[in-house]
């Protein structure tokens, strides 16, 4: 993990790496051995983080296999790859051109904040309400590239919050509405697709996904923001981030 702003706390991220798939026009006979167990595992770094995690097991298991049923599985698992490749370089492209209101302090600071993100795996982000860390921070996020391996998660203490949240960022990054680049969840409704790449939620839906994603691979960046309010829930949030950072 990376970097991941905050307001007034830490959050964790990996980095965002987007790789071409591998041209089809090569020939086979020209072309390395897209198969071998060293490439598919270096391939792994232009997948999405769900899928760099599945396709790693898949590879270490089928890399003690001998003859030519394992030849097959591998060369199944290239394929695979690629097109796990090719789902990153589509969600890459998805991320349209951002404005920022100048208004803004937070956005006269983007390029400082963007940077720190960089170059450290968690960011704290303070500032005075109004000053538009909640809506602008997810837009220094996607233009710095993150929300392209895994979405980035965004925590609001209140589920109208969530949901005004994502409705206010949809509109500003020039979306219809809320389900497609930009989604919300809260208890009983969950506006996500496959192509999303901002998701806001309350803290409790983050916490309640920790039981099936143990490490958050769904997410390549997390927003705890509200942290000041320091609510059981996300104090546990923290905690558990704190443990995550190491091992993502």
């Amino acid at each position: 993990m990376d970097g991941t702003p905050t307001e007034h706390t830490s959050g964790a991220a990996t980095t965002s790496t987007v790789a071409s798939p591998a041209d089809p026009e090569t020939p086979r006979s020209s072309a390395p051995d897209r198969s071998s167990t060293a490439d598919l595992l270096a391939r792994l770094s232009g997948v999405g983080t769900k899928d760099a995690a599945r396709l790693e097991r898949r590879v270490r298991g089928a890399a003690s296999g001998r003859g030519p049923e394992a030849v097959k599985a591998r060369e199944r698992l290239a394929v695979d790859v690629a097109s796990a490749e090719l789902a990153l370089v589509e969600r890459a492209a998805s991320v349209p051109v951002l404005a920022y209101p100048e208004e803004l302090p937070v956005s006269g600071r983007r390029a400082e904040i963007a940077a720190a993100i960089r170059d450290h795996q968690v960011v704290v982000v303070a500032g005075e309400t109004g000053s538009g860390k909640t809506t602008q921070l997810p837009k220094i996020l996607l233009e710095a590239g993150r929300g392209v391996r895994g979405m980035i998660g965004h925590t609001q203490p209140r589920r109208i919050a969530a949901r005004a949240v994502a409705e206010r960022i949809a509109e500003e990054v020039g979306e219809d509405g809320v389900g497609g680049l930009v989604g919300y969840a809260v208890r009983f409704t969950d506006q996500v697709s496959t192509g999303t790449l901002l998701k806001v939620m309350t803290d409790g839906i983050l916490l309640a996904e920790i039981s099936r994603d143990r490490d958050l691979l769904a997410y390549d960046t997390i927003i705890i923001d509200e942290a000041h309010e320091r609510s059981l829930t996300i104090d546990f949030l923290l905690g558990y981030l704190v443990r995550l950072l190491p091992r993502r």
